[in-house]
């Protein structure tokens, strides 16, 4: 049965839905599969090259690992070290080939840091007003990534 026949049969039953709008939508998680979509990694890619301190080329992967292994419920605590996988790895980098083709980060020759562009920063902020699922977790990226930051820092690891 095409569509068209479809809503046609509807119709001449008199099929209606009723929806009333009242009561509260499920709440959404980010699973397991979502760490590999590349929007969300190209948002916390966005999130942690804002800051002051810029992330390097070589060890995106790896932050961005760490950063959703901090961020999303199933991964904490987890043995599964998602920071060392190799699809997270490759996918991060289309991720960031996209933000750089499209003016959203530039890589540093010299340096090899990524940097958010203004345009970029404006991008991630206008994504992540409001309290929304994506907000919250982009904010917690955030965080995660300070921390990481901070014990690297610790350890000596830091310039």
């Amino acid at each position: 049965m095409s569509s068209p026949e479809f809503f046609s049969e509807a119709r001449r039953l008199g099929l209606k839905l009723n929806l009333s709008g009242e009561g509260s939508s499920p709440v959404h998680t980010l699973d397991n599969e979502a760490l590999f979509q590349l929007p969300l990694l190209a948002m916390t890619i966005l999130a942690i090259s804002k800051g002051q301190s810029k992330p390097q080329l070589p060890e995106i992967g790896q932050l961005v690992g760490e950063c959703l292994e901090r961020t999303v419920a199933g991964f904490k605590g987890s043995s599964q070290d998602i920071g060392w996988s190799g699809n997270l790895r490759i996918r991060t980098i289309k991720a960031l080939t996209f933000l750089e083709s499209t003016g959203l980060v530039t890589i540093d020759e010299v340096t090899r840091r990524i940097a958010s562009t203004d345009l970029g920063k404006k991008v991630y902020n206008d994504a992540v007003k409001g309290e929304s699922l994506l907000s919250l977790s982009m904010k917690t990226v955030e965080l995660s990534y300070q921390y990481i930051r901070d014990e690297a820092q610790a350890r000596g690891e830091v310039n």
